[in-house]
């Protein structure tokens, strides 16, 4: 895992001094050293169009070998990588067989240089892993930037002053001469999670499963390699269940074992759910049972695991049966205690990282728990994000999954007249839940949103909290509609695979994972709050040789309605293939979202600190919200524990933050 900032000159650069780019270079990698404190390295072509920077974090070949940027052996491809890729022996091994190439040394991101020059583009798709990275040819005046499929590590690009800027992260433009301006429009239509914008004007995200081209430094095309797929919804399919469970545990396994390989210590994140759990519990038979390493030699005697707590009383504590799994598992168990005063004392810094906003404070959780491996001397750890994306774990997808039958499970065990009545219900109970916490139920009606996307309620789950706080100026950018955002995000193709190919659970299942997944989840849940204290994240439910095959399996095997217990079962498949490596409290238990507290006490560290916050000048600093809208939320959340008004402080407060650690101007009217 590491940070890149890169730099191509579109215009002429003979007036550069290589001197200065040299330590514009630097001082960007400075902002960004905490994704690679333990060496930094960069290149700048002899003509100044390219330069490339990599701040590194080692965790495979740990010699000066494995220092980036790298080179081929003529010196003319140059790459920088960030992230983490798999099975790489057994690539390079067949690289050694049938090319020249001469590896320099052990580092997994090394094969890159080696399969570009032999597949050309499509070393993209022999990629197996998370990844971000940038590659020139100098002999074809050829550049290309890449993310992985799913998103999980980030990398940002924008034009500025004659050149495109791409970087890990949005503050590495800052020591570039990048002058922060809002995206307006961006916040109005939820562009920042659902498309390829971000909160800041003219920085864009590139798109996961994304490769971005520039040919001899003008011409620039962002194009897919890679996008999720489902299969036909009107085919039977022929499969038993034992035949599907025990293809989803072997290729959850082969996940899990690859991503052991490191020569750091490497340890599992752990939450009272079942998803962290089968992990560690796969990790455990793994290491015991089959005899596998896991990180370097100084750890394979015990599988180490860390979590966190919340008070007992706020009702989102979970670590009482993190604690019972630990035992059960009988690993080696660090934890640690989150209250009010360190959420408060964590919320300027970890907005800061995260670059975006937040409704929910679980944010701060995750960036104090990445600080817990750390103190105990690891840099990797295993994590269970994606889990609920592709086995059907959230409860907003129950009314889709319900909303036409499952033709591809002749076994499905509900019966059509009841599946039409609990579809009704399940619609009913999603809207009064949405008005009983303030946020808008009337979104759930028909549009053209909706219609697009073969009248799914997901999407309007995803845009229940709109905030109403923007100033009147702000009308001049038209109807802004999220929900509209997210149907116009898929191309033609996926739309039209929505409308008459995929079953509507698959159609919310895409939506949610090109939004709130690649966008929250893994940014201020996963990559953004790890690499700030220097920690690699791997995620197995993200490994796409697995999704490809759970996103195969016919709905009804994720959402399982049981006649027995008279309810439905999310993620049944998943609960099944683990059954073997977690407890049956686990087995049996319901999804419980992670979560921090909603409601906090008045004049409390939270309290004080967005008090300080929210000030009349700090918001007229913002450009863009409205204080008349706004004056009463902070009464209303710590005084009279509204929840809602919580969520919409905590928001602003965050855009203050935002403002001030980035030098944000403030948004005006006319300024577009």
């Amino acid at each position: 895992m590491c940070g890149i900032s890169c730099i191509i000159h579109q215009d002429d650069p003979t007036a550069v001094d290589t001197t200065r780019l040299s330590s514009q270079l630097d001082k960007s990698l400075e902002t960004i050293k905490h994704r690679g404190p333990d060496s930094r390295g960069q290149w700048i072509s002899g003509d100044k169009r390219i330069a490339l920077g990599h701040v590194r974090l080692a965790i495979n070949d740990l010699s000066p070998d494995g220092a980036q940027p790298f080179h081929d052996a003529s010196d003319a491809v140059h790459a920088v990588v960030n992230g983490e890729l798999y099975d790489y022996d057994a690539i390079r091994a067949e690289l050694e067989r049938d090319t020249d190439y001469k590896f320099k040394g052990r580092s997994d991101c090394e094969i890159v240089i080696a399969l570009y020059e032999h597949y050309g583009l499509n070393f993209l798709s022999k990629l197996r892993g998370e990844f971000a990275l940038c590659l020139y040819d100098a002999r074809r005046q050829f550049f290309v930037a890449a993310r992985d499929r799913y998103g999980i590590k980030p990398l940002f690009w924008m034009r500025d002053q004659g050149r495109i800027l791409i970087a890990a992260e949005a503050k590495a433009f800052l020591p570039l001469g990048w002058k922060p301006q809002w995206d307006v429009k961006s916040l109005l239509d939820a562009g920042w999670n659902h498309d390829e914008r971000t909160l800041f004007e003219g920085v864009k995200k590139l798109r996961p499963g994304h490769y971005l081209t520039c040919q001899s430094f003008k011409h620039l095309e962002q194009r897919p390699y890679w996008d999720i797929d489902y299969p036909d919804k009107r085919m039977p399919d022929p499969r038993t269940e034992e035949e599907m469970i025990k293809g989803v545990q072997e290729r959850m396994l082969e996940a899990v074992r690859l991503r052991l390989r490191a020569d750091v210590p490497v340890g599992v994140y752990l939450s009272g759910g079942i998803d962290s759990s089968v992990i560690a519990g796969m990790v455990t038979h793994l290491v015991k049972e089959r005899g596998e390493k896991i990180g370097n030699e100084k750890e394979t005697d015990r599988v180490s695991c860390f979590s966190i707590a919340f008070d007992e009383e706020s009702g989102f504590d979970e670590s009482t049966i993190a604690n019972r799994t630990a035992e059960h598992l009988g690993v080696k168990y660090y934890k640690k205690h989150m209250n009010e005063a360190e959420l408060a004392a964590r919320f300027e810094d970890a907005t800061y990282h995260c670059e975006h906003h937040n409704p929910d404070l679980n944010y701060i959780g995750k960036y104090a728990l990445s600080d817990v491996p750390r103190e105990v001397g690891f840099k990797v750890v295993l994590t269970g994000e994606g889990a609920d994306e592709n086995f059907g774990g959230y409860p907003v997808y129950l009314p889709d999954y319900l909303r036409e039958p499952d033709l591809a499970w002749q076994a499905n065990t509900l019966p059509e007249e009841e599946r039409i009545r609990q579809c009704e219900e399940a619609e009913e109970a999603a809207k009064q839940y949405y008005q009983s916490v303030g946020a808008d139920a009337r979104n759930r009606g028909p549009s053209v949103a909706r219609r697009m996307l073969n009248n799914i309620t997901t999407v309007s789950s995803m845009t229940a909290f709109t905030l109403q706080v923007f100033a009147p100026w702000t009308e001049c950018f038209g109807l802004c509609d999220p929900q509209l955002t997210i149907a116009n995000n898929p191309d033609g193709r996926v739309r039209e695979c929505i409308l008459n190919k995929w079953h509507p659970l698959h159609a919310a299942q895409y939506v949610w994972s090109k939004g709130h997944l690649a966008n929250i989840f893994l940014t201020c849940l996963g990559d953004r709050t790890e690499m700030a204290h220097s920690l690699e994240a791997r995620t197995p439910f993200l490994d796409h040789h697995l999704t490809e095959y759970v996103n195969g399996l016919p709905p009804s095997v994720k959402i399982r309605w049981d006649p027995k217990e008279q309810r439905f079962v999310e993620k049944w498949i998943l609960r099944e293939a683990s059954r073997p490596f977690i407890t049956k409290e686990l087995y049996e238990r319901k999804k419980h979202p992670y979560s921090a507290p909603t409601t906090y006490p008045a004049h409390g560290p939270l309290h004080r600190l967005l008090s300080c916050l929210m000030t009349e000048e700090n918001v007229a600093k913002l450009g863009f919200v409205e204080w008349s809208k706004i004056k009463g939320l902070i009464e209303s959340a710590f005084e009279r524990d509204d929840p809602l008004a919580m969520r919409y402080a905590f928001t602003i407060a965050q855009w203050v933050v935002i403002s001030q650690r980035f030098g944000v101007e403030a948004a005006k009217p006319g300024r577009r």
